[in-house]
């Protein structure tokens, strides 16, 4: 009797001291749990994701990073009819320049104000086009413009004219960096017309680089042309910033 129970009391010691709670080895639980090496990748695999996150962000601000100017052209209520009712919202329209050449327009609804204005500077972040000017004050050459029944004229002018512009349009030179102009508008004066009429008239400037690169000829023998002598016209060459 007294062997038969060493024997039980032997063979329970391990049990207890493998697992006091009398639950499974901490081996089957760990089995059962899935790992701490998968949990462990998992984290791994979470962390670099957050780590490239960072890295698009910081990119992304980067490319943000430069000064723009934002100019809100109009705001307008709009409003939808659906089954039980009207729902109301906002329409934007806003213009983003850096003030060195670079000017784009968006528009967007929302129905909230702030929202509109910044889904519409978004979009007009991602529509920037690039305008040649003249000494960085003004236009190269006269131009015309139109979308729909919005008909506008643009002209250069000399220093000291200033913004001679009304309106949609004296918000988009004043976003693009021009301090010299003098435009009219002639027919609506919805400003989205306007305002598109005025990207129609800019994206037909060019400078005389870029005329004589595309004729095969010197910026000089272009500037030449108009009676001026070869020292002069040379002179104006050089002077040309864009």
């Amino acid at each position: 009797m007294a062997d038969e129970n060493t024997n039980t009391t032997s063979s329970e010691q391990p049990i207890a001291a493998d697992n006091p709670q009398g639950g499974a080895p901490q081996e089957q639980r760990e089995s059962r749990d899935g790992g701490r090496g998968r949990g462990g990748r998992g984290r791994g695999e979470r962390g670099g994701r957050g780590r490239r996150d960072d890295r698009r962000g910081r990119r992304d601000d980067e490319e943000q990073g430069e000064e723009l100017i934002e100019k809100l052209v109009h705001i307008n209520r709009v409003s939808k009819t659906v089954k039980g009712g009207k729902r109301f919202g906002f329409a934007a329209l806003v213009v983003v320049g850096d003030g060195k050449g670079r000017v784009g327009f968006g528009h967007a609804k929302a129905r909230e104000v702030p929202e509109a204005i910044t889904k519409a500077t978004a979009s007009a972040k991602k529509k920037m086009i690039r305008v040649a000017l003249k000494e960085g004050r003004t236009l190269h050459h006269d131009g015309k413009g139109h979308f729909g029944a919005g008909r506008v004229n643009v002209r250069t002018a000399p220093a000291g004219t200033g913004i001679i512009a009304g309106g949609p349009m004296r918000a988009v030179f004043e976003s693009l960096g021009v301090a010299d102009v003098v435009t009219k508008s002639v027919g609506t004066s919805n400003p989205y017309n306007m305002i598109r009429a005025t990207f129609d008239a800019l994206t037909d400037q060019s400078s005389p680089k870029a005329v004589a690169q595309r004729r095969g000829k010197k910026v000089s023998d272009l500037l030449g042309r108009g009676g001026a002598t070869e020292a002069e016209a040379e002179a104006a060459a050089e002077a040309i910033v864009e």
